[in-house]
């Protein structure tokens, strides 16, 4: 075998060997960062996914059809955001969460554990909390731009737009009803 034959044999066994070490052109500092900024918002997203699961199986009151199947259908979107923001982690060659402790640990959204919640507290809660992970989304969108990530940012630009439409249903479905005389 030649010089070069075996240096590339080496050089195979050892990514091989590699513990989750995803090949990636990207640099260290932004696979640190960007993956670390990507589980923050995968535990917030688990964070308002069992929040809204809570309220659809609390709901309760006169347009409870409406907003239990409101929130279901949320939840449905947020769970589906999981997966494709665990695995863009593990291809950047990060690794992801892996218990609810490290999800509670990482969560920058607030429980609601109460006994009973109003249903438009409900909806305006949740409509806070979408809000808030659209401004996160988008600080994390600007660290892939810096680090040039255009893949990662992609997902995220679908996910923002998901956002606000989840924020602009709560938000409309919250408000109280208007007086004709306007």
């Amino acid at each position: 075998m030649s010089k070069t034959e075996d240096s590339r044999n080496e050089t195979l066994t050892e990514k091989r060997h590699g513990v989750l070490a995803t090949p990636t052109d990207l640099k260290g500092k932004a696979i640190r960062d960007i993956a670390g900024a990507m589980n923050a918002i995968l535990a917030d997203v688990f964070g308002i996914y069992l929040k809204t699961k809570n309220f659809h199986w609390h709901m309760s009151g006169p347009h409870f059809r409406d907003y239990h199947l409101l929130l279901d259908e949320h939840a449905d979107q947020l769970f589906a955001m999981t997966d494709p923001i665990a695995e863009r982690v593990r291809k950047l060659g990060g690794s992801t969460l892996r218990s609810i402790g490290h999800i509670s640990r990482l969560q920058r959204m607030s429980d609601n554990d109460a006994e009973y919640v109003e249903p438009l507290d409900m909806l305006a809660e949740l409509c806070e909390d979408n809000t808030m992970l659209a401004t996160r989304l988008r600080e994390v969108h600007d660290l892939c731009a810096e680090h040039r990530d255009i893949a990662t940012a992609s997902l995220i630009e679908a996910w923002i737009d998901e956002t606000e439409k989840r924020t602009w249903f709560l938000f409309e479905s919250s408000r109280k009803g208007r007086s004709s005389g306007h």
